[in-house]
C-alpha cells in the first residue's frame, strides 16, 4: 500500500518559485471580466494568487482522484451558499471543456504541477474541475473588492482593498479565516476625502452621481432578488399581491436610471466656459414631466397602516415559507426582516432629492442653471408637501433613521467619521480588551437595550458590522462634568462572522426574542421590548449575516441577464460601425486608463477609431482630445465630418427569423428590443457624436476657418438633428459657432483683467513716438525684454496643436497648416540674427563690449520673466560662429555678466535637463522654449510607423499619435496664463518688423556676419584693428531695476544651481586648420566651428545650436524658410 503523502507546502522555499506569479496574468483577465472599468495593482493580484493557492492546498489535502472527490471536499469545506455556486461553475466548465477551454486560469500549467502536489497523476478533467473552482472563487474575491473600490470612488483594486472588502464578507472570511479570532480591518487613510468641508457645486454633483449609482443597485436588489421570486411564483402570489408589496418600485427604478443618464450626459457635455456642469435642466425636465410622481403613490402604499400585517400574511401562506427557504439559505429571513426596511429606502431618497436640489440652487454660479433649479423646486412643491405629510404620520411612529433602511449605508459615509464614532463608544466602555473596535469593524450599525434571557439585568447592545458588544450600565452616582468613568461595563462580545442568527417564536418564557448561536453551538437568547424593536434588530442582524449572499445573488442575476439579453445591432453590411472587434480592425494596449479603467487603443482602422470615439458603452474624453488633436495625419476634416454623420445615422437591426414569424402573426416582438436598442445604443452614440462636434468647434475651430464648406456642412447636419434629448446639445454647438464667428470678425481680444496694474513702461534714450531712434542701446533693456516677452508669449499662445502633428511645419503645405508656428520660428530666427548683427556691426571694441553687456541684461530680464525662448535666443546668438569666436570682446565682459551667460547656457546642456527642471518648478506665465517640443515630435514621428500591419491590413498607429498629443499637451498647458504687462505699440511694431537680413538670402547674410566678425577680430591677430566709435549717445546702461518698482514686479535672477562651471567664455585658441577656411559653402557649414568644449552640446536633443539635420535647430536656427 502506498505510504501517506506528506502535506505539500506551496509557500516553502523549494516550492514557492514554481507557483509564484503563475496565475497573476490570468487573474488580471478574470478581473477585467468582472470589472472591465477598473484596474488592479500587481500586489492585489499577487495577494489573490496567495489566497487561491491556500484554497488549492485545502482541496488537495483530501487526496482527490475524481471529480466527485473534489465536489465532496467543496461541499464539506466551503461555506454555504458559495459551495453550490462554485460546483455549478465547475460542472459547467467540464461540459464546455469538451468543446473548448472556457477558463482564464492556466489549466495546462497547473495540471502537471498537481502530480507533484498529490504524489500521483490525476485525470485532466479533475484538474479542469479544480481550476474552475479556483477561478470561481478568484472572480468572487475580485468582484467583491471591485464593488468596494467603486463605492469609495477609486479606480484601482489594491491589496488593502481586497483585505478590507473580505473582512466584511462573512462567506469569504469563513472560507479563509475560519480559525482566526479578530481580523484587523486596515485603516483606510486614502478613502474618499471627508465631505465635512465646504462642497462646491461640482463636488455635490459628483457625490450625488455616486449615491444614485448605489441607490440604483439597491433598487435592483429589491427588484431582481426580492421581487422576482414573488412575481415568478404565480400560484403563491397573485399580480395584485406583488403590487401590494412592491408598489411602483419599477417606475422609481426607471426614473432613477433616467435621471442618472441625464446627469452623466450633462457632465460629459459640459462646456469649458461653464463654471461647472449645469444639471438644473435635468431636474426641471423630469419635474415638468411629473416623473417624480410615482414616489407619492409608492409612499402611500408602503406606509399605509395595514402594510406590515398584509406583508406578514403573504409570508404565512401555506407553502410560502418553504418556497422562500428553497431559494437560498437565509432568504426567508431576509424577506421577512430586511425587505421591509429596504422598501423604505426610496421614501427617504425622495426626501433627499428635495434637499439636494436646494443645495445645488444655492451653489450654482450660472444664472440660467439657477433658474432651472428654482423652477424644479417650484414644480416639486406639491410632491414635497405630500411626501412630508405621509412621512410625518407614518415614519414618526417607527422612530427609524434613514440609515437603518440603507442596505449599503456604510459605503455612503466617510471612514473617518465612522472611526470617530467607534472610538467614542469604546471610551465609554469599562473593561475593554483586545483590538480597538475601529480595527475590526468598518461601521457602527445601531444600539439599544435588550434583555439577555436568564440574566438579571438589561443589556445595552452596540452593533457594528464586525462585532456585537453587550454591556451592563454602570449604576451609581451621576457622572460629574469632565469625569472619566465610563457609562457601560463590558459583559461579552460576539464576532459577527462567527455567529448564526436564529429567529425565536414567542413562548411563556420570552417574547420578541432571537438567538445568537456561537461556533461551539452554545447560544444566547436576547429579547426586545416590542415586536417593532425586534424587527429593527433582526433587520440589522440578518442584513449583516446574509448581505454578501444577497449581493452574490444580485451579481449572478445581472450577469445572467447580460448573457441572455445580448444587445442586437444592425448588420455590419448596413452599418459598418457595427463590425465586431478583431485583430484585423483594432488592437488595444495591455494596460488601461488608470482612473476610468477604459481600454487604451493602440491601433485601428479609421472606422473603428470613429466607433470608439463615439462608443455606446462609455465616454472617453482623453481619446476625444487626442483624436481631435491628431486626426489630420490620417484623415481629412471633410472625411471626419462625413464619418461622424454616417455614425449618427443608425439603421435599426433587422428582425430575426423568429421575430418575422411572430410579426406575420400580428405580434410586435421587436418593440421591447427596439426600445432597449434606442436607449442603450442609438441615444448614447448620437449624443457622443454631438459631443465630438462640440469639442471640435470649441478647440479646433481653425479647421472650419480654413474650409467654409466644412462649417456649412456641419451647420446643415446639426440643423437636421431632432429629439428633445439632443436639442440642448445642438443649441450648445450653435452658440459656440456663433461665439467663434464673432471672435473671428472682431479679431483677438486683449481685454484681460489682472489682480494688479501692470508696471509702467520704462524709457531710456529714445522717448515715446521716436520710433526712428529705436535700437538695442536706445531702448531700455527692461522694456526690450518685456515687449519681446509679450510678443513671444502671444506667438507661443497662438500655436495650435494641429500645427505640430505629423511635423507639418516641415512639409509642403506648411504655410497653410502651421502659420502660427512658422511666425514664431521666423521671429526667433530674426531676433537671434539681429543680436548677432548688433554685435558684429559695432566695430569699436569698447562699444561692442557695451552691446554684449546690454544683450546679457536683456537675458537677465528674460530669466526674471520666465521667457525661456528669449533666454535661448540670446544663448543661440552668443554661441553662433560669428560671435562665439570674439575672444577679445568676451574677455572684457565683467565676471558677473559672464556667469549669468554661462548659467543660461547650462539650460541647453545635457538634453535640456536643467531647463526642463526649471520649467516644471516655476509658476506661469512663461514662454517655454519651443524647439525642444519640435525635436521631440520629429523624433517620435520618424521613430514610429504611421500604420501597423495586422493580417495584411494597415491599421492607424494611434499609439504614435498619442505620444505626439502628449507633447502638444505640454505645449498647451503653458498657453493659458498671460503676462501682467502692457504693450507699447511702437516698440512692439519695431520688433515685429525686424528684418536683419534685408533682401539677401540667409546664406549670404551668414557669410556677411562671419566676414564682419573676422574684420573686427581677425584670426591670430596680436593687436586688434582700431575702429571709430559708432554711437553718439551715452552708452551707460540704465540697469535692470525698474524705475518704479512694485512688490512682485521684478526680482533678481535666481542662479540655477551653484556648481562648477562647465564652460568658460575666456576663449580657447582656434586651431591652425581653421585658418584655411574661406567663406562658408552654406549656412550649415560655419567658417569657425565652436571649439570641442562646446561642440559636444551639438549632439544634445533639441540644442539651439544642434547641427543634426533632424533637429529643428539645424545650424542653430529653425530652417523653415
Amino acid at each position: 500500500m502506498q505510504a501517506p503523502q506528506l502535506q505539500y507546502d506551496f509557500f516553502s522555499e523549494e516550492n514557492a518559485p514554481k507557483w509564484r506569479n503563475l496565475l497573476v496574468s490570468s487573474l488580471k483577465k478574470v478581473q477585467v471580466q468582472v470589472h472591465p472599468n477598473l484596474a488592479s495593482a500587481e500586489d492585489a493580484l499577487q495577494y489573490v494568487e496567495e489566497l487561491i493557492l491556500q484554497l488549492l492546498s485545502m482541496l488537495c489535502q483530501a487526496q482527490p482522484r475524481s471529480v466527485l472527490d473534489v465536489e465532496e471536499r467543496v461541499q464539506k469545506s466551503f461555506p454555504h451558499p458559495i459551495d453550490k455556486w462554485a460546483i455549478a461553475d465547475a460542472q459547467s466548465a467540464i461540459e464546455k471543456k469538451k468543446r473548448r477551454n472556457p477558463l482564464s486560469l492556466p489549466v495546462d500549467k497547473i495540471h502537471p504541477l498537481l502530480k507533484e502536489v498529490l504524489g500521483y497523476k490525476i485525470d485532466h478533467q479533475v484538474s479542469v474541475y479544480i481550476v474552475a473552482v479556483l477561478e470561481y472563487i478568484s472572480a468572487d474575491i475580485l468582484k467583491l473588492a471591485g464593488n468596494y473600490v467603486r463605492n469609495i470612488r477609486h479606480y484601482e483594486i489594491t491589496k488593502q482593498d481586497i483585505k478590507v472588502a473580505m473582512c466584511v464578507d462573512k462567506v469569504l472570511m469563513d472560507m479563509f479565516h475560519q480559525d482566526e479570532e479578530d481580523i484587523s480591518v486596515l485603516s483606510l487613510a486614502d478613502e474618499e476625502p471627508s465631505t465635512l468641508g465646504e462642497q462646491t457645486y461640482y463636488d455635490l454633483v459628483k457625490s450625488f452621481m455616486a449615491e444614485v449609482r448605489q441607490y440604483i443597485r439597491e433598487l435592483n436588489l429589491i427588484i431582481k432578488v426580492f421581487r422576482e421570486p414573488f412575481a415568478s411564483s404565480t400560484k403563491l402570489f397573485s399580480a395584485h399581491d406583488v403590487e401590494n408589496i412592491f408598489s411602483r418600485i419599477i417606475d422609481i427604478h426607471e426614473l432613477s436610471v433616467k435621471l442618472l443618464g441625464l446627469i452623466e450626459d450633462t457632465v460629459e457635455m459640459t462646456d469649458e466656459s461653464s463654471p461647472h456642469p449645469l444639471v438644473g435642466s435635468c431636474f426641471e425636465d423630469l419635474a415638468e414631466e411629473l416623473a417624480f410622481d410615482p414616489y407619492e403613490s409608492y409612499a402611500q402604499d408602503i406606509l399605509r397602516p395595514g402594510f406590515h400585517d398584509h406583508f406578514l400574511g403573504q409570508l404565512s401562506k401555506p407553502g410560502a415559507a418553504l418556497y422562500l427557504q428553497s431559494i437560498n439559505e437565509g432568504f426567508k429571513e431576509a424577506v421577512q426582516y430586511v425587505l421591509p426596511r429596504l422598501l423604505l429606502a426610496p421614501v427617504y431618497y425622495c426626501l433627499h432629492y428635495f434637499e439636494f436640489i436646494k443645495q445645488l440652487e444655492e451653489k450654482s454660479e450660472d444664472e440660467e442653471d439657477k433658474e432651472c433649479l428654482k423652477q424644479s423646486i417650484t414644480a416639486l412643491l406639491n410632491l414635497q408637501s405630500s411626501m412630508e405629510r405621509i412621512c410625518s404620520k407614518s415614519l414618526a411612529k417607527r422612530r427609524l433613521s434613514e440609515s437603518a433602511c440603507r442596505f449599503y449605508n456604510h459605503q455612503m459615509k466617510g471612514k473617518q467619521l465612522a472611526i470617530k464614532k467607534m472610538n467614542e463608544i469604546q471610551k465609554n466602555i469599562d473593561g475593554w480588551e483586545g483590538k480597538d473596535i475601529g480595527q475590526c469593524c468598518n461601521e457602527f450599525i445601531m444600539e439599544g437595550a435588550l434583555t439577555r434571557v436568564g440574566a438579571k439585568h438589561e443589556r445595552h447592545i452596540f452593533l457594528f458590522d464586525g462585532l456585537m458588544i453587550c454591556c451592563k450600565s454602570n449604576h451609581g452616582q451621576p457622572r460629574l462634568p469632565g469625569a472619566s468613568n465610563a457609562e457601560y461595563r463590558l459583559k461579552e462580545k460576539f464576532f459577527m462572522r462567527k455567529v448564526q442568527i436564529n429567529d425565536k417564536d414567542d413562548t411563556n418564557e420570552y417574547r420578541h426574542a432571537f438567538e445568537i448561536i456561537l461556533k461551539d453551538e452554545n447560544s444566547v437568547i436576547f429579547a426586545a421590548k416590542s415586536a417593532e424593536e425586534k424587527n429593527n434588530w433582526m433587520a440589522a442582524l440578518i442584513s449583516l449575516q446574509y448581505r454578501s449572499t444577497l449581493e452574490r445573488m444580485l451579481d449572478g442575476t445581472i450577469m445572467q441577464e447580460e448573457k441572455e439579453e445580448q444587445l442586437r445591432l444592425p448588420s455590419a453590411k448596413l452599418y459598418r460601425f457595427a463590425e465586431p472587434d478583431s485583430e484585423e480592425n483594432i488592437i488595444f494596449e495591455e494596460n488601461v486608463q488608470p482612473k476610468s479603467g477604459i481600454p487604451i487603443i493602440k491601433a485601428g482602422t479609421v472606422v473603428k477609431l470613429i466607433e470608439r470615439l463615439t462608443f455606446h458603452m462609455y465616454a472617453d474624453p482623453n481619446f476625444v482630445r487626442t483624436f481631435l488633436t491628431t486626426y489630420r495625419s490620417f484623415c481629412k476634416p471633410q472625411e471626419l465630418l462625413n464619418l461622424l454623420i454616417e455614425r449618427f445615422e443608425i439603421p435599426e437591426p433587422e428582425p430575426s427569423e423568429a421575430d418575422r414569424i411572430a410579426m406575420e402573426n400580428g405580434d410586435q416582438p421587436l418593440s421591447a428590443e427596439l426600445k432597449r436598442f434606442r436607449k442603450e445604443y442609438v441615444q448614447p452614440v448620437q449624443l457622443r457624436v454631438l459631443n465630438v462636434c462640440r469639442h471640435w468647434v470649441e478647440h479646433h475651430f481653425y479647421d472650419f476657418e480654413r474650409d467654409t464648406d466644412l462649417l456649412v456642412r456641419l451647420e446643415e447636419f446639426i440643423g437636421t438633428v431632432r429629439g428633445k434629448a439632443m436639442k440642448k446639445w445642438v443649441e450648445s454647438i450653435t452658440k459656440i459657432i456663433l461665439r467663434k464667428k464673432q471672435a473671428q470678425a472682431n479679431g483677438p481680444s486683449h481685454n484681460i483683467t489682472f489682480e494688479s496694474l501692470p508696471p509702467s513702461i520704462e524709457w531710456h534714450i529714445s522717448r515715446p513716438g521716436q520710433m526712428e531712434t529705436f535700437d538695442l542701446l536706445t531702448l531700455h533693456p527692461i522694456e526690450i525684454a518685456r515687449q519681446l516677452t509679450l510678443l513671444e508669449s502671444d506667438l507661443y499662445r497662438a500655436v495650435q496643436s494641429s500645427e505640430l502633428v505629423g511635423s507639418v511645419w516641415t512639409k509642403e503645405d506648411k504655410e497653410i497648416n502651421s502659420p502660427n508656428l512658422l511666425k514664431m520660428i521666423r521671429h526667433t530666427t530674426n531676433l537671434t540674427l539681429w543680436f548677432e548683427k548688433c554685435i558684429v556691426e559695432t566695430e569699436n571694441l569698447e562699444e561692442r563690449v557695451v552691446v554684449v553687456n546690454r544683450i546679457i541684461e536683456i537675458l537677465q530680464v528674460f530669466q526674471e520673466l520666465n521667457n525661456f525662448n528669449g533666454v535661448l535666443e540670446v544663448v543661440s546668438a552668443m554661441n553662433s560662429s560669428p560671435i562665439y569666436r570674439l575672444d577679445n570682446t568676451f574677455e572684457q565682459i565683467p565676471s558677473r555678466q559672464r556667469k549669468i551667460l554661462e548659467e543660461a547656457h547650462e539650460l541647453s546642456e545635457d538634453h535640456q535637463k536643467k531647463y526642463l527642471a526649471k520649467l516644471r518648478s516655476i509658476n506661469p506665465p512663461c514662454v517655454p522654449f519651443c524647439g525642444i517640443y519640435l525635436t521631440n515630435i520629429l523624433k517620435t514621428e520618424e521613430g514610429n510607423p504611421d500604420f501597423l500591419k495586422r493580417h495584411g491590413k494597415e491599421l492607424v498607429n494611434f499609439s504614435k499619435r498619442r505620444k505626439v498629443a502628449e507633447i502638444t499637451g505640454e505645449i498647451q498647458q503653458y498657453q493659458n496664463q498671460p503676462y501682467c504687462l502692457q504693450v507699447e505699440a511702437d516698440i512692439r511694431r519695431f520688433f515685429e518688423n525686424l528684418n536683419p537680413m534685408g533682401n539677401i538670402t540667409e546664406k549670404e547674410f551668414e557669410d556677411y556676419l562671419f566676414k564682419k566678425s573676422l574684420e573686427i577680430e581677425p584670426r591670430n591677430a596680436k593687436t586688434l584693428p582700431r575702429f571709430q566709435k559708432k554711437y553718439t549717445y551715452p552708452l551707460k546702461s540704465p540697469g535692470v531695476r525698474p524705475s518704479n518698482p512694485r512688490p512682485g514686479t521684478m526680482r533678481h535672477p535666481t542662479p540655477l544651481q551653484q556648481e562648477p562651471r562647465k564652460i568658460s567664455y575666456s576663449r580657447i585658441p582656434e586651431s591652425e586648420a581653421d585658418s584655411t577656411a574661406s567663406a562658408p559653402n552654406s549656412p550649415r557649414t560655419p567658417l569657425t566651428p565652436p571649439p570641442p568644449s562646446v561642440a559636444t552640446s551639438t549632439t544634445d536633443v533639441c540644442s539651439v545650436f544642434d547641427s543634426d539635420p533632424s533637429s529643428p535647430f539645424h545650424s542653430r536656427r529653425f530652417h523653415t524658410m
